[in-house]
């Protein structure tokens, strides 16, 4: 099978077409002919030599993919061959086949293409994780999300508000700002004309902010928290370290949380899937939200998918079409 491989640490042009062998369904697995792979910023930092992908995982980027079961593994019953799904990887979706656990692929939405469903694993597994299952937001809160444009962003803003929150988000434009918007954002902060803190202090405070900013923004996150706010920490594009006062966190009963979902356990992960199905397609066949789709760009032009997405011009999700 075509696939495309880092080859070594480095810029987008280190990813290159190869040829690999066709992968095998092990136990409870299922084999994916893939459509299109979804393009996320973890592919990007694993290209670079950041993220290191886990000792079992294919060393191929790429880890949401839709498409057609073509096999299945010992202990599947939930899927057949020919059923159209898409699904959660760990690693190897930019492939024209990838193998995933069987627990971890959900239906394609009905009324959603395959493209549209390429973008909806990595993103919703890890908002819904983050924002609903660690943070616990609930109607009538206020919600605070840092890149609001982007996969992650997008996805947050419309989950929220479906569910009652009142959402705030930041980004680099006028342009973005207006996405966010547009998709449910009661206000969305240019960063680079506004102070995210003061605005979110006028209004008594965020009771949970999701943040991928790290760095500088750690400090700002905790005096932009109401009382009793919650901060979940998913990604640090500013870097890993900071220095906070304890004594906010303290007097004001702050709660920091944070994770990955890549190295999250099996079992995991699925009980994600299963409250996603349960909870969150039924908004999706319903249109209450969507993927909002950036670009496309072939499997061969993957280092231009990874250029677009690093250039931070994007709103919304990029996609390689594979089959």
């Amino acid at each position: 099978m075509k696939a495309v491989e880092i080859t070594t640490a480095g810029g987008p042009d280190v990813l290159q077409v190869t040829d690999r062998p066709m992968p095998d369904a092990g136990y409870g697995e299922v084999v994916i002919k893939v459509a299109y792979a979804g393009v996320n910023r973890p592919d990007a930092l694993q290209r670079a030599g950041l993220y290191n992908p886990p000792a079992s995982a294919s060393d191929l980027p790429g880890l949401e993919a839709s498409g057609e079961v073509v096999a299945i593994g010992d202990g599947v019953s939930q899927w057949a061959v020919g059923d159209l799904i898409c699904g959660l990887l760990p690693g190897g979706g930019y492939a024209e086949f990838v193998t995933t656990n069987a627990a971890h692929c959900l239906p394609i939405p009905e009324g959603l293409t395959l493209k549209q469903a390429a973008c909806l694993p990595e993103t919703f597994f890890t908002v819904w994780s983050n924002v609903f299952m660690r943070g616990g937001l609930s109607a009538g809160e206020r919600f605070l999300v840092h890149g609001g444009s982007s996969g992650i962003g997008t996805t947050a803003i419309q989950l929220a508000r479906a569910f009652g929150a009142r959402v705030f988000a930041t980004a680099g434009s006028g342009e973005k700002c207006a996405a966010c918007v547009a998709l449910g954002a009661e206000q969305a902060i240019n960063y680079k004309d506004a102070d995210f803190v003061d605005v979110l202090q006028a209004q008594g405070g965020a009771d949970l902010i999701l943040d991928m900013v790290g760095g500088s923004y750690m400090q700002r996150n905790i005096k932009a928290l109401a009382d009793d706010g919650r901060l979940v920490q998913i990604a640090f594009l500013q870097g890993p370290k900071a220095e906070l006062n304890m004594m906010q966190i303290m007097t004001r009963r702050l709660t920091l949380t944070g994770s990955t979902l890549r190295p999250q356990s099996p079992l995991a992960k699925a009980r994600i899937a299963d409250q996603l199905r349960e909870t969150v397609w039924p908004l999706l066949v319903a249109g209450t939200v969507a993927p909002v789709m950036d670009q496309e760009f072939a499997l061969v032009d993957a280092a231009q998918a990874h250029r677009r997405m690093e250039s931070s011009a994007h709103i919304g999700k990029i996609v390689l079409k594979v089959g």
